[in-house]
């Protein structure tokens, strides 16, 4: 079998081996995939030993998505922009090459699963860390009107508007500031939710027309979802369908077979809701 794992920390609420598992049956493909929970101090090591020993990919979640990125000696196009990687392997010269496929698996859950359009939305960015930058060029790619960031560190989230405003204004924003007008989509994209926690948004971001989504998913609503579905926004989403997407993308970067969504969505939410 071929080794895969996805490595994070905390990681025990992952899912990605229970999908990976339906997509290699559904492929028939031989693929054992596991979850590892990597202590911080000795990623990088972590790293280059699973490849050292026979590992063929690896998918990267909180809080490493920067770090892996920064390991890469390869980096695909959405992985050199945002300076954030999701998944890894080897290429036939045995470089490490670091792809991005949480984009992808936003939009598709976004705009294929839920009927969503981007273009010429205002949209406001909950988080500055690896998540969001991740996601920042597939949206920025849909022509929307205006993407805002709002993160705890103020300058964390002024420097990544920086580095991305440009034809579309990219800028940041705090808790404290009202908004005259509310925003078409909020996207959580902080890990706030694994607390219980929903972090602050600030005053007219959300009307009955917005909707909200969570980057992350658990069993029933997460914390952001209740919040949302409580202030009347138009919908209320979590990650589920992002997670599969962005799975499906990076077994199709390892295996050169994509798998259907469809059905592992559909499972998985009924696992999810499962007492």
């Amino acid at each position: 079998m071929d080794r895969y794992a996805v490595f994070g920390h905390p990681i025990s609420h992952s899912r990605s081996p229970w999908i990976h598992s339906h997509f290699a049956q559904q492929t028939g493909q031989p693929v054992r995939y596991t979850a590892v929970d990597v202590n911080p101090e000795s990623f990088e090591s972590a790293v280059l030993e699973f490849f050292a020993h026979g590992g063929r990919g690896l998918n990267i979640t909180v809080p490493f998505k920067e770090r892996a990125s920064a390991m890469a000696e390869i980096r695909s196009t959405e992985v050199a922009i945002s300076g954030a990687a999701n998944t890894l392997y080897l290429n036939s010269r045995g470089a490490l090459c670091a792809e991005n496929t949480d984009g992808h698996g936003l939009l598709t859950d976004l705009q294929e699963n839920h009927g969503a359009v981007l273009g010429n939305a205002r949209i406001l960015l909950l988080g500055a860390g690896g998540a969001v930058r991740g996601v920042l060029p597939a949206l920025l790619a849909q022509s929307p009107c205006q993407i805002c960031i709002l993160n705890r560190s103020p300058d964390k989230a002024r420097l990544l508007a920086e580095q991305f405003n440009g034809e579309i204004e990219v800028k940041a924003i705090n808790p404290e500031s009202r908004q005259s007008s509310g925003f078409d989509f909020i996207i959580n994209g902080t890990s706030a939710g694994l607390g219980g926690e929903v972090p602050r948004v600030p005053e007219g971001a959300l009307t009955k027309d917005t909707w909200c989504y969570d980057m992350m998913y658990g069993r029933g609503e997460t914390a952001f979802q209740k919040w949302a579905r409580l202030a009347g926004a138009r919908k209320s989403l979590d990650g589920a369908g992002m997670l599969v997407e962005q799975a499906a993308r990076a077994f199709a970067i390892w295996r050169g077979s994509k798998p259907q969504t469809e059905a592992v969505i559909a499972l998985l939410r009924k696992e999810l809701s499962a007492p």
